[in-house]
């Protein structure tokens, strides 16, 4: 997105086949940005900071709420109507959290009822100050989109750390990016003062940490097992869920570590080792943000470890893809754990021997992901529903898994993804 409206051609190396980025891709073409696909890479033709063109009918944003909630903030500030709509489960998901700030910034924006499908009139917008009342890189990063076309500074406050990607890219193509500590002890900022002129660049896009956390749980969880995964994101704002998995007691080392297109990537090393933990292990409090897409996975982990594992202040978990708690809740109970639901999270008994079971994801790509992983170390053979839709994230999550597994006993996912 940042690439379409910049000045020039970017080349991007190493981008997703999800179908969430390919959402995106196909919205910015929509738009009239120029988008040349290879096997490997893709360059993309900046429109430049106004040259998007209006589109000739509602963008289809699939299942990705970041495709509609940064595409949304480069939106308002173009003149012309536009529409974002998308699957089932993203016309569910909470938008008014982007349509505040950008109305107060000068947006005319329409909704059902605070869900998409968003219309969207765009305008010469106005630099606001805003502090964010829900934890969410999401909305953070929609409102210094939309900063980049306001005259002025675009100011954004957040209690806690969220996942800083659209900083380090918005600074890797020239935008005049701050962040730093804001006047509020513990509290955090993020600025843009636009308009701003970005120019073209040429991109590294290291594997995504939340994708290589299901091989590193899965093979710190086999025994005998040891895996080494290459040129892994090491932002650190999304590492917690190694160090979590460190703290716990399993063994993995961080190597070859360096920092390309303002990112830094290393490899990750791990071995199957039991965990030294004899009392309950928590996760609570401002980590909560910086784990949130691996919480249901560390859920599983947590079902093998001495004393379990208790989530909190996770409700923001109830409004994903799809009820991540009651998903993970109801999941991990078929496989014969024992788990109180709280109304902000969960807690799960442990050291559980887990049985076979069938499982339901509801559409959710991690869930899936996560009982699969949870399938590995049951006892039987389990069954996935519906398990086409890690596609959303991860397309090749199966036969990856099926390449590594095999090199250590027979596949259980020898009959194919369910």
């Amino acid at each position: 997105m940042i690439a379409a409206i910049a000045n020039g051609v970017s080349h991007i190396n190493n981008y997703s086949t999800s179908a969430d980025c390919a959402a995106t891709l196909l919205s910015l073409e929509k738009l009239g940005v120029r988008i040349e696909r290879r096997p490997s890479d893709i360059l993309i033709h900046g429109a430049g900071p106004d040259g998007l063109s209006a589109p000739n009918g509602p963008l289809d944003c699939g299942n990705s709420g970041t495709t509609m909630r940064l595409l949304a903030g480069i939106l308002a500030g173009h003149d012309f109507v536009s529409s974002l709509t998308g699957d089932e489960s993203l016309r569910s998901r909470p938008m008014q959290r982007i349509i505040e700030p950008l109305e107060i910034m000068g947006a005319e924006i329409s909704s059902s009822d605070g869900r998409a499908p968003l219309r969207i009139r765009g305008a010469t917008l106005k630099p606001i100050d805003y502090e964010l009342l829900t934890a969410s890189a999401q909305v953070k990063s929609c409102i210094l989109l939309a900063g980049l076309h306001a005259k002025g500074r675009t100011t954004v406050i957040e209690n806690e750390v969220t996942r800083d990607h659209t900083e380090r890219m918005l600074a890797w193509f020239g935008a005049p990016v701050e962040t730093g500590r804001a006047e509020r002890e513990s509290a955090r900022f993020a600025a843009v003062t636009g308009p701003a002129q970005l120019r073209a660049r040429d991109i590294f896009i290291p594997g995504d940490i939340s994708s290589a956390a299901y091989f590193v749980a899965a093979a710190a969880l086999l025994s005998e097992s040891s895996l080494q995964i290459c040129d892994v994101g090491l932002n650190p704002t999304r590492v917690a869920f190694l160090d979590k998995l460190r703290s716990i007691g399993f063994e993995m080392t961080v190597m070859n570590e360096c920092e390309e297109s303002n990112e830094p990537r290393g490899d990750i090393f791990v071995r199957a080792l039991s965990p030294d933990i004899k009392t309950p292990f928590r996760i609570d409090g401002a980590i909560i943000p910086q784990l949130i897409d691996e919480l249901p996975l560390l859920a599983v982990v947590g079902s093998q470890i001495e004393g379990g594992i208790e989530i909190r202040d996770a409700k923001e978990l109830r409004v994903k893809e799809s009820d991540r708690i009651a998903s993970t809740v109801t999941g991990l109970r078929s496989m014969g754990c024992q788990v109180d639901e709280f109304d902000d999270g969960l807690r799960v008994s442990g050291p559980t021997k887990l049985r076979a079971a069938k499982i339901n994801p509801r559409g959710d790509h991690r869930i899936a992901m996560a009982f699969t992983v949870a399938a590995l170390i049951a006892e039987g053979d389990s069954e996935i529903e519906t398990a086409d839709c890690v596609a959303v994230s991860f397309p090749e999550f199966f036969d990856l898994l099926n390449s590594v597994v095999e090199s250590i006993s027979p596949s259980p996912f020898g009959r194919g993804p369910g």
